[in-house]
């Protein structure tokens, strides 16, 4: 088979041609691939932000739970303790059982 200047031509132009659909195709392929990275990314965005003010509103709960508790310890501070309890319970029994034998 001889080549010569048109047939070196149109198997250039087809080489080519083929070469611009295929770079086509890998450009079409290419975008899809960073659009959904971007879609991706954006979703990944929102939930940081939602994170993020859960985290906010959970310090803010923790500070108060943290205040109510200063409070609460300085209240048991100043009440009787369960043991002292249960022995002033003995000692009223025991008076009530006195007080009532009489």
């Amino acid at each position: 088979m001889e080549i010569n200047d048109q047939k070196l031509e149109k198997i250039l132009t087809d080489q080519r041609n083929e070469y611009q659909r295929y770079l086509g195709v890998l450009t079409e392929s290419f975008e899809s691939q960073v659009k959904l990275i971007a879609e991706s990314t954006f979703g990944i965005q929102q939930q940081l932000v939602l994170i993020r003010d859960m985290v906010a509103k959970n310090t803010v709960d923790i500070e108060e739970i943290k205040m109510e508790l200063h409070i609460v310890r300085g209240d048991v501070k100043i009440k009787v303790g369960r043991d002292e309890y249960n022995l002033l319970e003995e000692r009223i029994s025991k008076i009530e059982k006195v007080i009532s034998h009489r």
